[in-house]
């Protein structure tokens, strides 16, 4: 049967006020609710361009991390980084992409496969660590941005040593971009990672010839190999070093995410899965995989060979921009000062790139849990808080590179560890046993790989447990306090018979009378009880609410239906998530002349935390609460029901 349209709700009753107002709250609304239509599809190689400028950017300081961490081994440890990213994370990933096609990645998956408090609480910590990874991504990016900026030698008399200003000003403007109402453009993403990959290609190559013209450098890269032992102890040596590395990992969720605006099959698949687009979003991720693992192997070792190691030491011309410095090296201050705008420019969308994925995942799961307030569902103030965030971190880190790139690796591979484990479990529900085993095997790499970098620079965990911490605080204060909002978000009648005593009774036509139990005896007791005690004009409308096993939702889809007793009415109401938010609700849809609430007595602390937790409680002090406080910003309509707080 049809559904009843919600009723009006608080953000469309107070519409703002003033000018300022209206910018931050007129518009860009981001959640879940205002992203109903279909997006603009694209072929998968296009699309691979906007998960690139996240993916490829890393090019900019990666190969520099790797020689702080590695030196001499740097390539070994790079190819065990590579033959991490092609055996795990790729399988990975293609498991998530089968099972989470509309784009929400790991961590939609996890939540419906952990369903309840249990779900809601993993998610919860998981943002807290998305919120770190693409946070570092903006602080990072921007700071190898301003580092690339500094050592320029045509920018350098311009800007001076300064760092901390250029990565803050980049950063504030990346907020006014989408302050102004920024969009992701498939075609801005090509125009900024092409161009970069065929410049980092052409200095690799330049590289590489060097490294032919001189095979010494070989030799002495041999010498220095050896003198660390055999292979076995180097490749020993490259696992514990790994982890370092892990940054590099990045990219495989934006490639998820995505996913919407990959092509598929046109119009409805038979069986509701888009399995082309799947198989195209997975050629997105096998060519982002290869193409960096190329880059990757490549860069670790010209840089190792041609790069000294007081180069490349903090502080040093090469620290945190290694092929930059390789450019402006062997093929000139020109070639090189283009190489360095458009890192700048790859890096600054980079940062783009987070700022929208978390204008997107935040307003997608917090207000829906219904742990956050309204208006971070829209764009603008979301936007200035994410800029607070963003410039207290790089105050925090001094906008050092090397200094951020244990708290990106955290929130990476926390991510990663999250896929592999919501595949894992997929997999083993599906028993799809052997390739579940080994998504399981995945996920001790990973989570040996996060153990080691915690151990190592734990200030990447000390800022996710920042984040976390800020969220589920959030959350837990924002719940409370929009514990008493109506949370239905639409109601259907469940027959015809139904939907048309329903339009019978609406409009001053019934009482509401809710009632705990399903046994007729009771109505009629109660009845008795109230044509005896009380002056009646009119039917009874007896509600019995139902509810759901799962009440961790916020927003409840209410199922009704509506039969006639004798000389009253029946209205039963299924699949809420709180008894008195669906009264409040239901009267506000029926406008009964009373409504008459029944008071249990009981102590008042404990029945709060079982409204709280459990969505029951005392019902006729809370039905009254929201319906008070629901009035007090509604615009003034006809004469309110009559509320009688009865002892039971």
């Amino acid at each position: 049967m049809g559904a009843v349209q919600p009723i009006l709700t608080r953000e469309s009753a107070s519409p703002p006020k003033n000018l300022l107002g209206h910018w931050l709250f007129g518009s860009n609304r981001m959640d879940a609710r205002a992203h109903t239509g279909t997006h603009a599809t694209h072929p998968w190689y296009l699309v691979l361009w906007l998960t690139g400028v996240d993916y490829f950017s890393t090019l900019g300081y990666q190969p520099g991390i790797a020689l702080l961490a590695a030196g001499v081994i740097s390539p070994i440890a790079t190819s065990i980084l590579v033959l991490v990213t092609l055996a795990c994370a790729l399988p990975i990933y293609a498991q998530v992409a089968r099972r989470s096609w509309v784009g929400q990645g790991s961590l939609a998956l996890l939540e419906n496969l952990l369903p309840g408090w249990s779900g809601k609480a993993l998610v919860l910590v998981l943002l807290g660590f998305a919120g770190t990874d693409f946070v570092i991504t903006m602080t990072l990016s921007a700071a190898d941005a301003a580092q690339h900026a500094v050592e320029n030698p045509y920018l350098r008399p311009l800007v001076g040593g300064s760092r901390m200003e250029i990565a803050l000003g980049l950063l504030a403007l990346l907020a006014f971009v989408f302050l102004m109402g920024f969009n992701e453009a498939i075609r801005l993403a090509s125009a900024v990672a092409i161009p970069y990959l065929v410049l980092n290609l052409a200095v690799l190559v330049r590289s590489s010839w060097e490294i032919l013209n001189h095979p010494d450098l070989f030799h002495h890269w041999r010498s220095g190999l050896a003198l660390r032992g055999d292979w076995t102890g180097l490749l020993l040596v490259g696992v514990l070093v790994f982890p370092k590395l892990a940054l590099g990992l990045s990219g495989f969720e934006t490639g998820v995410s995505v996913m919407p605006l990959v092509t598929g099959e046109g119009g409805n698949p038979p069986d509701g899965v888009p399995h082309r687009r799947i198989r195209n979003t997975r050629k997105l991720l096998a060519s982002a995989a290869l193409i960096m693992s190329v880059m990757l192997i490549s860069s670790s070792f010209v840089t190792t060979l041609l790069i000294p190691p007081e180069v490349y030491r903090i502080g040093g011309p090469a620290s945190g921009r290694a092929i930059a410095y390789l450019a402006h090296t062997l093929l000139g201050n020109v070639f090189g000062t283009v190489y360095d705008l458009s890192s700048i420019l790859i890096l600054w969308f980079a940062g783009a790139s987070a700022m929208a994925g978390l204008l997107h995942l935040i307003p997608r799961y917090l207000p829906r849990f219904g742990m956050a307030p309204i208006w971070v569902s829209y764009a603008r103030p979301l936007v200035l808080v994410l800029l607070t965030i963003n410039v207290m971190v790089t105050l925090v880190f001094r906008a050092s590179v090397e200094a951020q790139g244990g708290a990106y690796a955290t929130g990476v591979l926390v991510l990663m560890l999250s896929a592999a484990v919501a595949a894992a479990l997929s997999l083993w529900r599906e028993r799809r046993r052997l390739l579940g085993l080994y998504c399981w095997l995945v996920s001790i790499v990973f989570f040996y790989t996060l153990i080691a970098n915690v151990i190592e620079r734990p200030d990447g965990i000390i800022i996710a447990s920042i984040f976390i911490t800020a969220v589920i605080g959030f959350s837990a204060a924002s719940r409370y306090r929009r514990a008493t909002e109506l949370r239905v978000a639409n109601m259907t009648i469940v027959d015809e018979e139904s939907a048309r005593i329903w339009q019978s009774i609406l409009y001053k036509k019934v009482n509401l009378v809710p009632v705990r139990g399903t046994d007729p005896a009771d109505r009629q007791r109660k009845h008795a009880e109230i044509r005896h005690y009380y002056s009646v004009d009119g039917p009874l409308a007896f509600v019995h609410v139902k509810l759901l096993d799962n009440r961790s939702e916020f927003l409840a889809s209410l199922r009704m239906r509506v039969t006639v007793e004798d000389d009253h009415y029946l209205i039963e109401i299924s699949q809420a998530i709180a008894i008195a938010n669906t009264i409040a609700y239901l009267s506000e849809l029926l406008d009964p002349i009373s409504i008459f609430l029944g008071l249990s007595r009981e102590n008042l602390m404990t029945q709060s935390l079982r409204y709280l937790f459990w969505g029951e409680g005392e019902t006729g002090l809370m039905v009254y609460t929201i319906l008070v406080r629901y009035w007090s910003w509604t615009p003034p309509g006809d004469v309110r029901p009559v509320i009688f707080l009865i002892s039971e």
